[in-house]
Order: structure tokens, then C-alpha cells, then sequence
């Protein structure tokens, strides 16, 4: 009696093995992308596993003993948090001078990949407070930048009395580049509205970066995920856009014919 009710067991757990792979074919494969760093949510168009995410912004966040890191020509920066509803990335340079600190040397400043730069840009609301400048000072668009400027500044207990400062948005020049404009080191703070900055000693100190793909492209992301899939891109040139089903994946969505090795 008891091997009848082993041999019934065993079959009934064969049966529930067969059922739960049947199922489990039949369904959306859904892969995933989403990673995590320490408490920070990675996920499209943003990407850490390879392939995953937007190609543009490929190599860019890598997760280093629990901290996220971003690296760009000028640099390496802390990704102190992203805020999915805006796009944006608070990042933070560990060479940046502060209202509290004159800054450790070595600063880069923040240059994008031309390639990446219609992706990837700092806010228009973080001013970048160019210190020490030489020679081509007087070239610059030089002023307050959302209510931030080097009239504040001169305030702060690490300012040097003699030092130039030149206050500027990113879009007027394109990039910060310390070694082209012959500066010595930078500041960045960045102003999140409606709320009014005060003075430079309570300034959120960092660089605020907008990212954006163009709207198609979230249209075919979202379609790839309504199939099961996660959105992602070729491993190598030309790095196009592809749906990740599983095993085998398609240019535009799991449910679709076409499909990708």
C-alpha cells in the first residue's frame, strides 16, 4: 500500500513538472533588465548588463562595490541618485570645489562623447562656476545661471579673495573642458524649481543631467515589454536596437517572426 501511494505521489509530482513547463512556454518570456546598485534602480533607457538599454548610453554606469559610477571622457562621477519622471542624473565629482572645500585638484570638468552629447547633457538649471580661469576668461559668457553666481560664491569659507570665477550654463559652451579654457578647478550646483536657491553655503552641490531618446524609440520599447521582452541592443557595431526574448531575439518584439541570434 505504501509503494502504491509512493508510485501515485511521484507521478502526480511527474504530471505537475510537465504542466509547469508546458505553462511556462506558452508564456511571455519576460527578461529583465532592471539592475541595482546599493539602492539605486537601473533600468531602461539606462543599462548595466551587456546589451541592455538604450545603445546610446552603452559603457557608460558601472556598479562598483555597491556605488554607481559614471564614465565619461572628462571623468569618472558618483551617481548619487536618477529620477526616472524627469530623465535625470544627479551626479557628483569628488575633484569639484564647494562652498565648504576648494576642491582635491584634479578635476576634469564634464565633457560628453559627441556622439552621446544629443542623449546626455547637464540641466540648464546647473551652473558651472569656472575658478581660476586665465586668458580666455574674457571670451566667456560669464553670469548667474538660475539664480546661482560667483557673487554668492565669493561668500563661501573656501574662496580665495584673488581667484577668477566665471559663472555659465552648459549649453553656452558646450562643454566644460578645464584644460581648453585654462582653468584651475570648477564648482557645480544645480536648482530644482519651483524652489529659489539661497546662498551658496545651502546650494545642492553636483551636476544635474538630463537623457532622452527620441520618442519612437520608447514607442518600440514599449511594445517589446507588452510582448515579454526587455529592451535592449546589439552587443556590438552597429549597435542596433533590438527586443531580448530569451534565447533568441527579434528587432522589434517577441511576438514578432523576425528574430535575431
Amino acid at each position: 500500500m505504501l509503494r502504491r501511494h509512493l508510485l501515485l505521489a511521484a507521478a502526480a509530482f511527474i504530471f505537475f513538472l510537465f504542466f509547469l513547463r508546458r505553462s511556462a512556454g506558452d508564456s511571455p518570456v519576460a527578461i529583465s533588465c532592471r539592475s541595482f546598485c546599493g539602492n539605486i534602480t537601473v533600468d531602461y533607457p539606462l543599462g548595466l548588463r551587456r546589451g541592455c538599454g538604450h545603445p546610446a548610453f552603452r559603457d557608460l554606469l558601472f556598479c562598483v562595490n555597491g556605488a554607481l559610477m559614471l564614465l565619461l571622457p572628462s571623468g569618472t562621477y558618483l551617481a548619487r541618485a536618477i529620477d526616472y519622471p524627469y530623465n535625470a542624473l544627479t551626479l557628483h565629482d569628488a575633484a569639484m570645489a564647494t562652498c565648504a572645500t576648494a576642491g582635491i585638484g584634479g578635476a576634469g570638468g564634464f565633457v560628453v562623447e559627441p556622439w552621446r552629447a544629443p542623449f546626455l547633457s547637464p540641466s540648464p538649471d546647473t551652473a558651472f562656476l569656472l575658478l581660476g580661469c586665465r586668458g580666455v576668461r574674457r571670451h566667456l559668457p560669464c553670469g548667474d545661471v538660475a539664480g546661482m553666481g560667483c557673487d554668492s560664491y565669493r561668500r563661501c569659507p573656501a574662496w580665495e579673495a584673488a581667484q577668477p570665477c566665471c559663472a555659465v550654463s552648459y549649453p553656452t559652451v558646450g562643454a566644460v573642458n578645464l584644460t581648453q579654457l585654462d582653468c584651475e578647478g570648477y564648482s557645480g550646483a544645480y536648482s530644482l524649481a519651483p524652489v529659489r536657491p539661497g546662498p551658496a553655503a545651502e546650494w545642492s552641490y553636483g551636476i544635474r543631467v538630463s537623457y532622452s531618446v527620441p520618442a519612437e524609440h520608447d514607442e518600440s520599447c514599449r511594445r517589446c515589454e507588452a510582448s515579454g521582452g526587455a529592451c535592449g541592443h546589439e552587443p556590438a557595431p552597429p549597435w542596433g536596437r533590438l527586443c531580448l526574448c530569451g534565447a533568441r531575439n527579434s528587432t522589434s518584439s517577441c511576438d514578432s517572426g523576425e528574430r535575431k541570434p
